[in-house]
């Protein structure tokens, strides 16, 4: 298998979500330094994983190469905006040799499907952003087990990561960064 490393990316409120009921990004978890910061991170990415909704919800203007969960997807094929997978149907090992056979460093945005899938998988980093303050109601939590009442942080933890950088990525609009890596220093 490629060498590979797994960085997934979430901004999320003080109750965990990541969207509203909705499944759109709500005003209050969208913040300018928190946006450079991710869009940085994707410039060192060799592809970029996320759901069919948020593919479709997100334009690619740089035309960085994207890997689409859908289940509409019959396996693994290529198309126009990029490479679609269903996990059903084609294992992850195969599908990653074929989108990045030299390897590289993913990025894994979500939704909340991609980030519990990615879970099982293991990440090498996980950047959670809190914009602290803010719930929002009825909505998407950034990990499924969030909806137990665990928060992201314990489920991250669970997982065998721990927070190994933090970071005020915005003073005024009390947005914080921490980087969860595996605990025992593989990275």
């Amino acid at each position: 298998m490629p060498q590979v490393e797994i960085h997934g990316y979430a901004i999320v409120s003080d109750n965990d979500c990541i969207a509203d009921a909705s499944g759109h990004t709500p005003e209050m978890l969208r913040n300018e330094a928190d946006w450079a910061y991710f869009q940085a991170e994707l410039n060192k990415s060799a592809v970029t994983v996320l759901g069919r909704l948020g593919h479709e919800a997100n334009p690619n203007p740089k035309r960085r190469l994207r890997l689409i969960l859908s289940s509409s997807s019959p396996g693994l094929e290529r198309r126009a905006d990029g490479w679609w997978w269903d996990p059903a149907k084609v294992p992850w090992d195969t599908a990653i040799r074929t989108v990045l056979p030299e390897g590289g460093r993913i990025a894994v945005p979500g939704g909340r499907q991609v980030f519990d899938l990615f879970l099982e998988l293991g990440y090498n980093a996980f950047h959670l952003t809190r914009a602290e303050g803010t719930h929002v109601p009825d909505g998407i939590p950034v990990f499924s087990g969030c909806q137990t009442g665990r928060s992201a942080e314990a489920i991250l933890s669970e997982r065998g990561l721990v927070p190994r950088e933090r970071q005020v990525l915005d003073p005024a609009g009390k947005v914080t960064l921490a980087i969860w890596r595996p605990s025992s220093g593989n990275s």
